[in-house]
């Protein structure tokens, strides 16, 4: 089974030696990243059409449903 969103993004960031930070612009603040990263808040599409271009990831992981944490 293919990774979730969250692990999908997660493990597209370790390939290109990306830290959190860099995903700044694409989700919105340093704050939004930590809430997406953590599960604590869902990918809008908007973050959804900027993570496809920014991390060359198919738009058809980032909308599967996840579990948000808490």
């Amino acid at each position: 089974e293919s990774p979730d969103p969250i692990e999908a993004i997660k493990i597209r960031m370790e390939e290109m030696q990306l830290k959190p930070v860099d995903l700044i612009n694409e989700l919105g603040g340093k704050n939004r990243v930590s809430e997406i990263l953590n599960r604590k808040r869902k990918l809008t599409v908007e973050m959804i059409r900027n993570l496809t271009k920014r991390l060359n990831i198919s738009p058809e992981v980032l909308i599967r449903e996840y579990q948000l944490n808490g």
